[in-house]
């Protein structure tokens, strides 16, 4: 199926569980892939291929892939009646339906970027733990090293209607991770090995290709970074895109991460814990009650700002930008915010500075979680206070969970 034939010179087509590329014009593609990566000049066709389920399922082609990327390529490209000598190849969970086809352009120029994403199982943050060393004899995984998630991949195509310089072909790649790693801070994406923020996934990659000559003679561009034209294009094409892929693969929207929990999940907690984290503080009947409007609390704009403003305040602290003896004042004070945030009542911030100030030190994610879920809790005390004998009345756990 023809999807859109680009700037004159590229055709791209679907069929079943592969997107790609038909060069009708010879390009320069610089690639990651494993088999004709590299700086190119010979390659005819650019294809994205989905090798297994997204979760929960291997096939040959995903193993095939891993361990023997030649005869991958060449069992693809025999089963779609393509050149396997023509073709670069990337490889991914994810579904070719949920392609994003963003186009950027500037008077004759033209940027398009095709991009294809998971991030649910292996986005992870730019120096994070590896799990494996490759050696003589392949990978070899790395001592108590849990194993990567198989699934999980941000793939971009990127084509550009005019020839570039070499330097240029790789500044291209700079400028499109930089734009991937800012919609992934855009989206709050966490990393699956750290309680950092996700910079891009385990298994990333990337295929630029720019028009070899053109037609009119145009002089080959030597600058794709911040400050050209280009750089603009490829930034807004590839954001925008991956952006709307993992819209449609994981549901991943900027609305969608207006959500406590999902602020909190890279430091271990989900929707469950912080339900339960939170009622250990609450009797009874505040926690039948707070249990049935969970998902409109954990949602309520003003709660999910004091909560990120905190989170960012313990990721300052963490880089070093905050000094670790400021973290007691810091933490006690926005910790104060979020029960404002829920309760309401902002005149109370000092009442609630006071109450949590004790759980506020150590700066360790246990202690940081539970501060936030008793925050909560406060602030969902004041908000009923017809529910509690004693408005100002000490929080203490009402179960023995734990976190």
């Amino acid at each position: 199926m023809l999807l859109a034939t680009l700037y004159d010179s590229v055709e791209l087509h679907r069929q079943d569980k592969i997107l790609y590329a038909r060069f009708l014009v010879p390009h320069r593609v610089l690639s990651t892939c494993r088999v004709a990566g590299g700086l190119r000049e010979d390659i005819d066709f650019l294809y994205n291929h989905q090798s297994c389920e997204p979760a929960g399922g291997h096939c040959g082609h995903a193993t095939l892939a891993i361990k023997d990327p030649l005869a991958y390529r060449d069992a693809i490209c025999s089963r779609h009646d393509l050149p396997s000598q023509g073709c670069a190849t990337l490889g991914t969970a994810a579904n070719m339906r949920n392609a994003a086809i963003v186009e950027a352009n500037f008077r004759d120029l033209q940027v398009v970027a095709v991009c294809t994403g998971g991030v649910e199982g292996n986005a992870g943050r730019v120096g994070d733990p590896a799990s494996v060393v490759e050696t003589e004899n392949g990978f070899e995984r790395l001592p108590q090293a849990e194993a990567p998630p198989p699934a999980g991949t941000i793939n971009t195509m990127l084509f550009i209607s005019k020839p570039l310089i070499s330097g240029a072909m790789v500044r291209a790649v700079m400028t499109a991770t930089e734009a991937k790693t800012a919609a992934l801070q855009e989206l709050a994406v966490g990393s699956r090995y750290s309680n950092g923020l996700a910079t891009g996934t385990g298994t990333d990659q990337i295929a630029v290709a720019a028009v070899a000559t053109s037609e009119g003679g145009d002089k080959a561009l030597t600058s794709a970074g911040k400050h050209a034209k280009l750089g603009e294009l490829i930034g807004q094409a590839v954001n925008e895109a991956i952006k709307g892929t993992l819209a449609l693969q994981n549901g991943l929207t900027t609305a969608s991460q207006c959500s406590v929990e999902a602020h909190l999940r890279r430091f271990g907690m989900d929707a469950e814990g912080l339900r339960r984290g939170v009622c250990r503080f609450l009797r009874e009947q505040e926690q039948f009650l707070f249990s049935a409007n969970f998902l409109a609390l954990e949602r309520d704009p003003l709660t999910v700002a004091a909560v990120a403003a905190l989170v960012h305040l313990k990721d300052k602290t963490a880089w070093g930008t905050l000094p670790q003896g400021c973290w007691l004042e810091t933490a006690s004070n926005f910790a104060a915010q979020v029960a404002a945030a829920v309760s309401g009542s902002y005149e109370d911030l000092a009442l609630y500075r006071r109450q949590l100030a004790s759980q506020a030190a150590p700066e360790d994610t246990a202690t940081f979680l539970h501060l936030i879920c008793q925050a909560i809790a406060l602030g969902f005390q004041h908000k009923w206070p017809e529910l509690v004998a004693e408005e100002t009345a000490s929080l203490q756990p009402s179960c023995q969970e734990t976190i």
